[in-house]
């Protein structure tokens, strides 16, 4: 009996030990598949670098490609300036006489080209001088035949030579007045010889001096003008260039050929290019800065004589890769751009039917949809609307880039790294 209780205490404390080693081995197992499940997650964390978009997301959201770019954004003087049109590239149009305004044939902003007819002016006064045109060659007629019989009386001492001065006389003042009318009718826009009594005109054309754009117009329907009083201004924006203010301590670092980048102050978006051609010699008033005129290159479209200017003078020929800022995101202290790649959005997948889900997935995937990959860079100066970047990996040349709605992939790709856990 005794024995039997002996071995029934034995079974008892082996049968203790083995649970309590299983259930020792099922803590560590737990602990164990934890840990690697974390670190999987971890590691998809790593690769959610990719977002997928379709075409109709792209234009939808308004989201703009384009490529990194080199710019003067280093060694640069940043000064404040405005657009200016040389006089010899501006002009008013005027009339020669004085006269009522009929019609203006020209509204502001209208393209006009040399010669072309801006306003009619109307006088009486016109009729006027066109009839003395035409009476006028009767009365020289009239001067020569008394000059003639005054020279015959001369010579047959039968007449007064104080008559014949003053019949040569007549017939000179007379040639002077003819003429002078025809210059004065020339500079209506009438032709001398096309006078008659049938084609007398009481109005008169005033025509554009210069080609370009009707920047002001000074006169309206019933308005008096005469030389001082011009109808429209006309200005010829393709000559337009910078007037740059540097500072005297800024000076010496200016020279002619420089490139120039500047932006609208009212209007940063846009960037345009200009080029250094004449350092001014002598201070602005009391302001203490010397005027830099550069030519407008390349793109000159939306600007305007008057508009103020933010510049950057290229001092050096550094050259940083820059993006425009609309394209850099920032996530957890970091910066990011995204480029357009072949990669597909990678997944961690250790099970058949989880590969299967994946092929799925991809069947599904419209056929017209762009991969975006998400890359770090190091942010450097910002300028003009351009900030200089550094990439942490290499990125080919002239491979696209989001330039705007750059939030919304940055949403996108945090969303597909929510759906993937």
């Amino acid at each position: 009996m005794k024995l039997k209780i002996k071995m029934l205490i034995a079974v008892t404390a082996v049968f203790s030990l083995i649970s309590c080693g299983k259930k020792n081995n099922g803590s560590e197992s737990i602990q164990e598949t934890e840990i690697t499940a974390a670190k999987e997650e971890e590691h998809r964390e790593e690769h959610v670098t990719i977002a997928t978009l379709t075409e109709d997301q792209i234009k939808t959201v308004g989201i703009t490609l384009g490529t990194i770019e080199n710019k003067n954004l280093t060694a640069s003087i940043k000064v404040n300036g405005a657009l200016r049109v040389p006089n010899n590239n501006k002009a008013n149009a005027t009339s020669l006489y004085g006269g009522v305004v009929k019609s203006l044939k020209v509204q502001l902003g209208d393209y006009v080209l040399k010669g072309q007819v801006i306003a009619t002016i109307e006088n009486p006064q016109f009729i006027h001088l066109q009839e003395e045109y035409l009476t006028i060659g009767s009365k020289i007629t009239l001067a020569d035949q008394e000059l003639r019989r005054q020279r015959e009386l001369q010579e047959g001492n039968a007449g007064a030579l104080k008559n014949l001065q003053s019949a040569t006389a007549d017939v000179n003042a007379l040639r002077a007045r003819k003429a002078s009318l025809q210059k004065q009718i020339q500079l209506m826009g009438i032709n001398p010889a096309g006078i008659n009594n049938a084609t007398l005109r009481s109005s008169l054309t005033v025509t554009s001096p210069v080609s370009g754009t009707v920047s002001s117009e000074f006169a309206k329907i019933g308005s008096y003008v005469d030389v001082s009083s011009p109808v429209v201004e006309i200005v010829d924006n393709s000559l337009i260039h910078l007037d740059l203010q540097v500072f005297e301590k800024d000076l010496p670092l200016v020279k002619v050929g420089q490139i120039v980048n500047f932006t609208l102050t009212n209007n940063p978006v846009t960037s345009y290019t200009a080029k250094v051609f004449n350092i001014g010699s002598s201070f602005e008033n009391e302001s203490k800065t010397v005027a830099i005129h550069c030519t407008v290159t390349g793109n000159k479209t939306g600007l305007i004589d008057g508009m103020n200017i933010t510049a950057m003078i290229s001092i050096g020929n550094a050259l940083t890769a820059a993006v425009a800022n609309e394209a850099i995101a920032e996530a957890d202290g970091k910066y990011y751009i995204f480029a357009q790649t072949d990669k597909e959005p990678q997944k961690e997948h250790h099970a058949k039917a989880d590969e299967k889900d994946h092929e799925t997935e991809k069947k599904k995937t419209p056929a017209q949809s762009i991969n975006f990959e998400k890359i770090e860079v190091s942010k450097g100066v910002s300028e003009l609307g351009y900030t200089a970047v550094t990439p942490v990996k290499e990125i080919q040349v002239g491979t696209k880039i989001v330039t705007k709605g750059t939030f919304f992939v940055n949403a996108r790709l945090s969303n597909s790294g929510e759906h993937e856990h």
